[in-house]
Order: structure tokens, then sequence, then C-alpha cells
């Protein structure tokens, strides 16, 4: 079983994690608006998930408002989303505070099945690894970056240049 390093000790991660090259796992996530928001809803894009233990934590929250900064510089065939347990009112609020507009949070608070589909699941923990999954515009997952220790933030030139060779 894999494991990320949580507070100095490694914790299991349920499921399995998909592979570069496969069809990225279809999900059901409530956005911060309380909308059902699936991988279909944004078909023909390039998307970057940003998977999070919690936007309320400051490696969160740096990442995900250096993906926001980030996704002005490319065209509008990129969407980008934050997907963490925190709940959509949470979320909401968070992005409110913190100006956060193109990274679209999703909350996985339901079922965690979000994050077990896509083996990121701390099952002892009840929250996230910390990775960023890139699907290209056909539905296949062209990047994915576990963090090996959740308390580090992701590889932003690996993401950021994987966005690049994909747009062109």
């Amino acid at each position: 079983m894999a494991s990320v390093l949580f507070k100095g000790k490694a914790e299991p991660i349920e499921g399995e994690l998909p592979q570069v090259g496969q069809t990225a796992p279809d999900f059901s996530l409530v956005a911060n608006d309380l909308s059902t928001v699936s991988l279909q809803d944004s078909a023909g894009k390039v998307r970057i998930i940003s998977v999070v233990p919690s936007v309320d934590t400051p490696v969160c929250s740096i990442s995900t408002k250096k993906f926001n900064t980030e996704l002005d510089s490319f065209p509008d065939s990129v969407v980008g989303y934050t997907v963490s347990v925190d709940t959509p009112f949470a979320q909401k609020r968070w992005c409110g505070a913190e100006g956060v507009e193109k990274m679209k949070t999703l909350s996985d608070f339901k079922t965690h099945d979000f994050m077990k589909n896509y083996g990121v699941y701390l099952t002892d923990v009840g929250i996230s690894a910390r990775a960023v999954f890139i699907v290209d515009a056909k539905g296949t997952l062209a990047y994915i970056n576990v963090v090996p220790n959740i308390s580090d933030e992701p590889d932003y030139p690996g993401v950021l240049g994987k966005l690049k060779e994909l747009t062109g």
C-alpha cells in the first residue's frame, strides 16, 4: 500500500493511483455554490485538478492561490479545480476571503469517492494526500504529481510545463 508523510508519519493511501495515459475517472463533486460538477462538464478542455487536504491550511492556500494566478496565462480552454474534503460553505468563504475565482473549489466531503478513485485518500486521517492531476482535452490523464510529504508544495514547474505543452 502506498503512503505519504503526514506530520512526520507514513500514512497509508486508500485506492489505486491511476496512471498517465489512462482515462481519468469521472467524478461528481459539490461546488461552493452547491451545484454538482463532474469531469464531463469540462469535456474538451484541459483540466488541472489540484487535490489538497484543506484550503484553510497554509500550503493548500499557497498552492491554490498560485494555480489561480497562473491560470491567467493560459487560454480559456484550461479549467482549474481544487478538490478537498472541506465543506462547500468553507470553500466559498475561503475563496471570497482570498479572491480565488479561476480555481473552482470542489468538495468531496460526502463520500470521499473522488479521493479513493484517484488513489489519494488517507484512510486513517480522513483527508487527501496533496496531488495534482492534469487531464487532457480527450479525458486522458496526462500528468500526475503526488507530493511525498503532505507539508510540501506541488511541483509547480512540472505542472505548468505540462499545461504549456498541452495548450501549445
